[in-house]
C-alpha cells in the first residue's frame, strides 16, 4: 500500500500539482504589503511609547526593526496563504545535502568578497555603514548585545525568509534564474540604502550579495545555507563597525550550528503531499 506520507520534494523546481506556484507579482506586492504594516505598527508603537524621535532612541529603532522583518515574513506567508496553505519548505527550509551544501555556499562567498576587494580597490568608496550604531551598538553592554542579535540571528532569518524563500520564488513562477536573481538582487540592495553622500556606492555590492544568495539557494535547493551566508557577512561586518568581536563570536557560531542542526531535525517530520 502506497504511504500517504512523503519527504518534502525539491523546490525551486518541484514537480506540478507539488510546488505552490506563486504568481511573479506576489512577492513585490507581499513587499510593498510588508514594508508599509511595518512602518505603520512601529509608529503605533512609538507613539503608544511617547517616542518623539525614533532616531534618537536605540531601542525604538530596535523595535521598529524587528516589526519590519516580522510584517514582511507576515506578508510573505499571507500571500503564500492565497494560493496553498503555506509550508516551512515551500519557502526554503528544508534538508539538503551537507558537504554539497558547504561547498557552493563557499564558492560564492569568495566569489562575493574578491568582487568586493576589486571593486573597493577601483572605486575607493568611504562608506560607512550606521545600521549597528543605530541599533545601540555603542550603548553599553546590552545595547551591543541587543544590536548583534538583531543584525546576526534575526536579520539573517528574515531577510532570507522574505527575499530567497518568498519574493524570488515568486519570480521563479515566471523569471529565469539569472533574471528573477538580479530583480531580488537589487530590491535586496536598495533597501540597505541608507541615504547620504556617496552612500549609493554600497548598492551594488549589497545587490551582488543577494545574487549570490539566490544563486546558492537555487543550487542547495534550501534556505539554511544561505541563512548561514548571511549570518556569517553579518558577523564580520558587526565585528568590524561595532567592535563587537566578542558578539559575533557568540552569535555567530550559534547561526552556524542552528542551520546545520534544524534540517536535520526536520527530517523527523516529512511533509504530507
Amino acid at each position: 500500500m502506497q504511504s500517504a506520507i512523503a519527504p518534502p520534494p525539491s523546490p525551486p523546481e518541484l514537480p506540478e500539482g507539488v510546488r505552490p506556484r506563486w504568481p511573479w507579482w506576489y512577492g513585490p506586492l507581499a513587499f510593498l504589503a510588508g514594508g508599509l504594516t511595518g512602518f505603520i505598527t512601529a509608529g503605533i508603537v512609538w507613539v503608544a511609547a511617547g517616542v518623539d524621535d525614533p532616531t534618537d532612541s536605540a531601542g525604538a529603532i530596535v523595535v521598529g526593526t524587528f516589526l519590519l522583518d516580522g510584517s514582511l515574513v507576515a506578508a510573505a506567508l499571507l500571500f503564500a496563504s492565497f494560493v496553498r496553505k503555506p509550508r516551512a519548505w515551500h519557502f526554503g527550509l528544508r534538508a539538503t545535502r551537507f558537504w554539497p551544501a558547504v561547498g557552493w555556499a563557499a564558492l560564492g562567498m569568495v566569489s562575493f568578497y574578491v568582487f568586493v576587494a576589486v571593486y573597493s580597490a577601483i572605486l575607493q568608496p568611504d562608506v560607512e555603514q550606521t545600521v549597528a550604531k543605530d541599533l545601540g551598538a555603542d550603548d553599553g553592554s546590552f545595547g551591543l548585545i541587543a544590536a548583534g542579535f538583531m543584525v546576526i540571528c534575526v536579520a539573517p532569518f528574515c531577510e532570507e525568509f522574505f527575499f530567497r524563500g518568498f519574493f524570488y520564488g515568486a519570480l521563479r513562477s515566471k523569471f529565469s534564474v539569472g533574471v528573477a536573481a538580479l530583480i531580488d538582487g537589487l530590491v535586496f540592495g536598495l533597501i540597505h540604502y541608507e541615504g547620504g553622500h556617496d552612500a549609493w556606492l554600497i548598492v551594488p555590492p549589497l545587490a551582488l550579495l543577494g545574487v549570490t544568495f539566490c544563486l546558492v539557494y537555487e543550487r542547495t535547493r534550501s534556505l539554511y545555507p544561505v541563512i548561514a551566508l548571511h549570518s556569517i557577512n553579518n558577523s564580520i561586518a558587526y565585528a568590524a563597525q561595532a567592535d563587537g568581536g566578542a558578539v559575533s563570536a557568540v552569535l555567530g557560531p550559534l547561526m552556524l550550528l542552528a542551520c546545520a542542526l534544524a534540517p536535520r531535525l526536520q527530517r523527523r517530520s516529512p511533509v504530507p503531499v
